[in-house]
């Protein structure tokens, strides 16, 4: 299933991703063999396999949420690349 030069500048611009016009014509074989791969999976006979929602047990590795003291506010903005009094400053992130 060929994708168009089109259809990866969209999946681009949702991904809100840049690309060259040598990054277009890579990615679109590249996600062109991807969904070609998908068409093999769709001939395979699945019948007989037991739906599961996921492939392996799951462990879960995070370690209980307890409360502690914070840390200092002098010792997180130390390494703040650029501050505003006791908060850490960021460029402005919301568009218009």
């Amino acid at each position: 299933m060929p994708l168009s030069r089109e259809d990866v500048i969209h999946v681009a611009t949702l991904c809100r991703v840049a690309l060259t016009d040598q990054e277009v014509e890579v990615l679109r074989g590249q996600l062109s063999d991807i969904l070609d791969q998908f068409d093999v999976l769709k001939e395979l006979d699945t019948r007989d396999v037991t739906p599961t929602s996921h492939a392996v047990p799951l462990a879960s590795v995070m370690r209980e949420d307890e409360p502690r003291p914070a840390f200092p506010k002098d010792e997180v903005l130390r390494n703040a690349p650029a501050r505003e009094g006791d908060f850490f400053r960021t460029h402005v992130v919301l568009e218009e």
